[in-house]
């Protein structure tokens, strides 16, 4: 058995690990080399989305055909997840989300791909009921790595309330990681993309720059410790801050993934029949973002999104444009993004500090349509 290993112990993307694929001798990870998971991907986590600009286009024509009354979100318009009503109390939910490895440590890889797919469920004010795992990794990645990966994703299933209860696997060079979910809700207490209203407060639960992070990191040009706390950003779930504006009757949110704030809150202006005001100075960055975006750091996924929105996007003069990119910038188990009326702030604030939530008031809401930077 041979393997080949880069001169600093890591496996480049040219250097496949030439591994006997079922040989027990390499299944202890006291035995297994050093393997840097994103190497042996061109990208990671969210950042790997196709574009909205080329997704909107591409789906514009499915789900013309007219859906049944009792599906209360799908594609038209588009949500979070699917929901589908079951009784007059209950509401399933469904959705799946997958990606290749953002960081290298499979089980914190695990974790983070669990927590983003969940993400869609608290998204919609649902609770988690159970999750099937899609897996797609090298036949000759060891077996302990996936073991990890595996372990890492179940764990946080079972902290989002669920249980992972299956999945599917195939063989495939570039290693990618994800959940199919599926939860429950009542179907009158929904969040959903279109519940903006004018006079509207936005309100975010996590940091932004996620993307920016992670391709330094790549490219060798963000520091360990910045690094290190986006980590442990991307594990936390969005459980507490779904749980917190459902019980204060939010009605309007979505979670800040892979389109990025504009992407996706241009979704929920469009969704709501409004315009979604963000105040480019209480945008809050994850320490070492803006410092990236200063040096010209940034993913595909952020041209991308920038593509998406530039017809409906307005940004103010005097708009730093490290503030431009870190507003575009895809994010990997993002945050949610919640309108909550202005007579129930004090209350949704007080409610995610009692339950460990950070969260920035970050705009408004406004009659009119698209985004605006200001």
């Amino acid at each position: 058995m041979v393997i080949a290993v880069a001169p600093n112990g890591a496996l480049g993307r040219g250097e496949r690990m030439r591994i006997g694929a079922y040989d027990r001798g390499v299944t202890t990870l006291n035995e297994v080399p050093a393997l840097r998971l994103t190497s042996l991907t061109d990208c990671g986590g969210c950042a790997a989305k196709l574009g909205a600009d080329l997704l909107s286009a591409a789906l514009s024509g499915i789900g013309a055909e007219a859906a049944p009354d009792a599906l209360i979100a799908g594609l038209h318009p588009p949500d979070d997840a699917a929901a589908y009503r079951i009784s007059d109390d209950l509401a399933i939910i469904g959705t799946l989300d997958f990606f290749p490895p953002v960081v290298d440590d499979p089980r914190t890889f695990g974790e983070i791909a669990a927590a983003n797919a969940v993400s869609d469920v608290f998204a919609m004010g649902g609770r988690v009921l159970f999750a099937l795992a899609i897996a797609a990794f090298p036949e000759d990645l060891p077996r302990d790595v996936m073991a990890e990966v595996f372990a890492g994703a179940s764990a946080k299933v079972r902290e989002a309330g669920g249980t992972l209860a299956g999945g599917h696997t195939i063989r495939d060079p570039e290693p990618k990681y994800g959940l199919a979910v599926i939860g429950a809700a009542h179907p009158d207490r929904l969040l959903r993309k279109g519940g903006a209203r004018p006079g509207d407060v936005l309100v975010l639960t996590k940091r932004l720059g996620t993307g920016l992070l992670v391709s330094g990191k790549r490219q060798g040009r963000a520091s360990a410790e910045d690094v290190e706390t986006a980590t442990e950003g991307m594990r936390v779930l969005n459980r507490a801050a779904s749980e917190v504006l459902v019980a204060n009757g939010v009605v309007g949110a979505t979670d800040i993934t892979g389109f990025g704030l504009l992407g996706h809150g241009l979704e929920m202006a469009r969704a709501s029949g409004a315009r979604l005001v963000f105040e480019a100075g209480v945008l809050p960055p994850l320490p070492g973002a803006l410092e990236l975006a200063r040096a010209g750091v940034e993913t595909d996924g952020g041209t991308h999104n920038r593509r998406f929105v530039a017809a409906d996007l307005v940004v103010a003069d005097g708009v730093a444009p490290e503030i431009v990119v870190l507003a575009h910038d895809p994010q990997t188990s993002g945050g949610l993004l919640a309108a909550v009326p202005s007579d129930r702030v004090d209350q949704v604030f007080g409610g995610l500090r009692e339950a460990g939530v950070d969260a920035w008031a970050i705009g408004r809401v406004d009659a009119g349509a698209g985004v605006a930077l200001v």
